[in-house]
């Protein structure tokens, strides 16, 4: 286990992942990346198109 906090002060890949709550580990985040995202944020405001 390396120091996450060393990672983050010499700003490396790793430590700007973990500062933004990011897989580290170079999994894909367009899909499945709750666990470290935390629960979905919905977008506010998507009503049905209006015919007319």
């Amino acid at each position: 286990a390396l120091n996450i906090k060393k990672l983050q002060e010499i700003g490396s890949f790793r430590g700007i992942r973990h500062r933004k709550g990011l897989p580290v580990r170079g999994q894909r985040t367009k899909t499945n990346a709750r666990t470290r995202k935390g629960p979905k944020r919905t977008v506010a405001n998507k009503k049905k198109a209006t015919i007319g």
